[in-house]
């Protein structure tokens, strides 16, 4: 790391901006940590360590460019040559390749125009295989400059040529890649709703299960729906890790790694769940289980959390914390995440007492960012969060007075009238069917009604007064 960096105009804006930044060195080996993925998420991950993390800032940076010419799209050489320029302007890497870049965009023109010539041929000799794979092959080109959004209507254009369910399946995925590039979360939704009614053969089927439950939680999690997106995760077959290369894409190198599964579900679960619910759905989940074996400090903290041990769970996920930070699709949920983790933790520590000294629970809970444990607990009360009273003069935390006998008599009260009511209700019904005060459906809609004979009413018994009639004649 430069001796610089920190001080560096772009680091300097980004701390007066409010943006996450990160001094300490992560816990995972940077060389290893990167060479699980390939593709624009590579690129992409290198670019947010560089502006993330002072501390492997230029070696992400240096890399990302290295990369980048090996590629098609200009636009990211440019940007990346400028991030490095504003931290390190000394490094030579940091001054753009004029000769490289002219020679490129030449030849990203030349190939651009050949493919849409070759593309009007097909649509000349109308024939649809051709005219498919034309929009195929723009629709990767796009994908590989960076013009997602031009990728995805070439894709969608390929649609009306498709001759089989498979080619709409193959469509379909790229499309879900080019949303996932752009961080178009609906679209992402739309296309993995097209994919899983087809009819496909059992074992394209079992392929493809576990990438539309994988990008499915992804887009939960970019959302803030942390459950939603830890059902996902959680649903993803250990296969995933091992698949083939689907339409094209290696999911499980150029999207999403099983390390990663195991980090998102596991911490949207964490942040979600029940101890219960964490000990049923992850723990005893089998199959979750290969993915949890990647990162064994996550199910550690989950069993801590599940055994009642709430303060090793905390220092767990504070220890990880930089490494989450540098996640390219996690980092901008960490705080969230963290937050109802440790939210989860207080309310369940403060169940089993009446009182607790603000002093013990400062120990169990060391304050994070700066915030008082009397901060934190007067913001929780106030969102509901936790159901007591803080005593500032005695320094507890009180749990609100309540009368058990009460609230059984209150209930049992309440379980009696909704009884009787309902009582009430048959009865009136019985007395109705007796006396004939029934009304008879038409002989014509019957015979027109539903497959069972009696259009919603499939035991073919008459209709009584209308619910709300019987209502009103109870009171």
């Amino acid at each position: 790391m430069a001796p610089n960096v920190e001080d560096s105009p772009f680091f300097k804006d980004a701390k007066a901006q409010g943006r996450a930044i990160t001094r300490d060195p992560p816990k995972f080996d940077f060389e290893s940590y990167i060479a699980n993925y390939e593709g624009r998420t590579r690129l992409e991950r290198l670019h947010h360590i560089g502006i993330t993390s002072t501390y492997l800032s230029t070696d992400a940076l240096r890399t990302a460019i290295t990369e980048a010419k090996q590629g098609k799209d200009v636009e990211v050489y440019n940007t990346l040559t400028d991030r490095l320029h504003t931290i390190d302007p000394d490094d030579p890497l940091s001054v753009p390749d004029t000769a490289w870049l002219e020679r490129k965009t030449k030849e990203v023109k030349a190939e651009m125009e050949s493919l849409e010539q070759q593309l009007k041929q097909y649509k000349n000799n109308l024939i649809k295989e051709s005219i498919r794979m034309g929009y195929d092959d723009l629709g990767q080109f796009y994908t590989s400059i960076g013009e997602h959004n031009s990728a995805m209507k070439a894709f969608a254009r390929e649609r009306d040529y498709c001759t089989s369910t498979q080619h709409v399946a193959d469509m379909s995925l790229k499309q879900i890649y080019s949303g996932i590039q752009q961080r178009s979360w609906t679209s992402v939704h739309s296309n993995v709703s097209k994919i899983q009614p087809m009819s496909l053969k059992t074992e394209e089927k079992a392929k493809l299960e576990p990438i539309c439950a994988a990008v499915m939680g992804l887009s939960h999690l970019a959302s803030g729906n942390f459950r939603d997106a830890a059902r996902q995760f959680l649903a993803v077959n250990p296969s995933f890790m091992t698949a083939d290369t689907q339409a094209g894409i290696a999911w499980q190198r150029q999207v999403l790694t099983g390390n990663d599964i195991a980090v998102y579900g596991g911490l949207c679960a964490l942040a979600s769940m029940d101890r219960s619910e964490l000990q049923k759905h992850v723990l005893e989940n089998s199959n979750f289980r290969s993915f949890l074996e990647l990162e064994p400090h996550v199910r550690r903290a989950i069993s801590l959390f599940c055994g009642s041990k709430y303060t090793q769970c905390l220092e767990i996920l504070e220890a990880y914390r930089t490494d989450y930070l540098l996640d390219y699709y996690l980092h901008p949920c960490v705080k969230d995440l963290y937050s109802q983790v440790r939210s989860k933790s207080i309310v369940q520590y403060f169940i089993p007492f009446s009182c607790v000294t603000l002093d013990e629970m400062g120990k169990a809970f060391a304050s994070t960012g700066g915030v008082s444990i009397e901060d934190e607990l007067v913001e929780m009360i106030q969102r509901g969060v936790l159901n007591a009273r803080i005593d500032l003069v005695e320094r507890l935390l009180v749990s609100p007075l309540t009368n058990p006998r009460t609230e059984v008599h209150t209930a049992a009260l309440k379980m009696a009238q909704e009884y009787e009511h309902a009582l009430r209700l048959r009865l009136i019904r019985l007395a109705m069917l007796n006396e004939g005060i029934i009304v008879r459906q038409p002989q014509s809609q019957s015979q027109n009604s539903s497959p069972e004979g009696h259009g919603g009413n499939p035991q073919g018994l008459p209709v009584a007064y209308p619910f709300a009639m019987m209502r009103e004649e109870t009171s």
